[in-house]
């Protein structure tokens, strides 16, 4: 998957960007099966070194259910940001309907003391099976 930012957030002068891809190899549509990667790259433009300990994610399908994953780190990591330094990862998720959105949020430990809630931003799983995408 190339690197192209489709969804930016910053907060906390921490840079998320998210770029999804539908999987149409790894899909079934005809078993409602549809399967999105996504890469995201996430930039520490402060002055702080932060650890990324946690994330939610919440995931809605185009029924409009939700389902909110919980867990440690990413990619079985939790990475190290200096500032300046960037920390990428692809993941992936499945979902029952050609569409979706995902939205969510990692928990930062930062250096010295205090935490940072970092948005992750709204993105837009889009398939071609679906006739409306939603972005």
């Amino acid at each position: 998957m190339t690197w192209e930012t489709a969804y930016q957030k910053t907060t906390h002068n921490i840079e998320v960007s998210v770029q999804p891809v539908f999987l149409n190899e790894r899909s079934e549509p005809e078993d409602s099966l549809f399967v999105w990667a996504y890469k995201i790259r996430i930039y520490n433009a402060g002055d702080r070194k932060v650890t990324l300990r946690q994330r939610c994610w919440h995931i809605t399908d185009a029924f409009g259910n939700t389902e909110v994953v919980r867990g440690e780190g990413v990619v079985g990591e939790q990475p190290v940001l200096e500032p300046g330094q960037s920390f990428e990862y692809t993941s992936g998720t499945p979902l029952p309907t050609p569409s979706g959105i995902m939205v969510g949020s990692y928990d930062m430990e930062v250096e010295g003391g205090g935490w940072l809630a970092v948005d992750i931003p709204a993105f837009s799983l889009d398939s071609p099976h679906e006739s409306s995408p939603l972005n």
